[in-house]
């Protein structure tokens, strides 16, 4: 096989064992069998001439020359998708945006859907940026939004990413906790000393959240609450809420929820670095449309500016992935 002949379905067996580093994950992610995907790739270096992995029983590892072929297998099949998509039409582009309630997520996408009329944007609700950016990576979701630092280095690296909102972050409380209060009325950081509060611990989709809040908590006197039941949509979240009677670290733009109070936190004001991620290479009008319609919201509202006195973890600030 000469190298300008190489196909592109070999191409993309190469790239998901290069980054899962595992045959059979790389497997399950393009829906074919181990033994297939193995053939191919066992094809693509016979027609390069070269080895491309080493295998053990314990470990798959790119070679040099794999390391090499990486980069520019990522661009011939963002070449090819580009070209795919100029005479086949784009197919539906899915988007997730965490939460059916009200959010920053959703506010964008519904500006691209009226910047792009004619693209297919589809919703999904997949509560977590750590299970939404796996999603994404694998070719099951197109986009997905959430705090981006806190995703572990190997999942990050595989991602592209655009800073959307630096959001405000707010405590959800149930009627009748001594820090209820008025709804709206600012709740200084401070006054959380003492309280646990639920930030997704526990929750295998929401670490990089998790992470945020142990940050945000930590030197303050203020716990993580321990696991509850993880709750998909506005009912099952307030049903919950209400047994476990415990504050959630919430954005200032949750959905309001019966029998709780929303306060926005200040002193200082904490902001949660919102970011839409999608995988390398990839190119669809709709991604167009997204970006298009994330600078002009954040230039409209203000939602790249940072108040001074506001609090930041630190990732999000020298642009290190996030721990703990």
């Amino acid at each position: 096989m000469n190298p300008r002949d190489v196909d592109p379905r070999l191409l993309r067996g190469f790239l998901a064992v290069a980054e899962e580093l595992h045959f059979t994950r790389a497997a399950a992610r393009l829906y074919t069998a181990q033994q297939a995907l193995s053939r191919d790739v066992r094809r693509l270096e016979q027609g390069l001439g070269t080895a491309l992995f080493t295998r053990t029983t314990r470990a798959v590892e790119l070679t040099a020359d794999g390391e090499r072929l990486l980069p520019l297998a990522r661009r011939v099949l963002a070449a090819h998708e580009e070209l795919a998509a100029a005479f086949t039409g784009p197919r539906p582009l899915l988007v997730d945006v965490n939460t059916d309630g009200p959010s920053s997520a959703r506010t964008v996408l519904d500006r691209a859907r009226e910047l792009a009329p004619d693209c297919e944007l589809m919703a999904r609700f997949e509560s977590g940026l750590t299970h939404a950016a796996a999603e994404v990576a694998a070719g099951r979701l197109d986009v997905a939004f959430g705090y981006v630092h806190g995703l572990e280095p190997a999942l990050r690296s595989r991602l592209d990413h655009m800073p959307v909102r630096y959001e405000p972050l707010a405590a959800l409380l149930p009627d009748g906790h001594p820090l209820a209060g008025r709804p709206g009325a600012p709740l200084p950081v401070g006054a959380l000393a003492g309280e646990h509060v639920y930030a997704g611990a526990g929750n295998p989709r929401t670490l990089e959240w998790t992470r945020l809040a142990r940050e945000l908590f930590a030197g303050r006197g203020i716990a993580l609450a321990p696991p509850a039941p993880v709750a998909i949509g506005k009912e099952e979240f307030r049903r919950v809420m209400a047994k476990t009677r415990t504050p959630v670290l919430v954005t200032v733009d949750f959905t309001d929820l019966p029998a709780c109070t929303k306060r926005p936190l200040a002193e200082p004001l904490p902001l949660s670095p919102l970011s839409m991620v999608w995988r390398k290479g990839f190119a669809h009008p709709g991604l167009d449309a997204l970006r298009r319609a994330a600078r002009g919201l954040a230039a409209e509202r203000g939602w790249l500016e940072v108040p001074p006195g506001s609090w930041l973890p630190a990732a999000a600030l020298t642009g290190a992935p996030g721990s703990g």
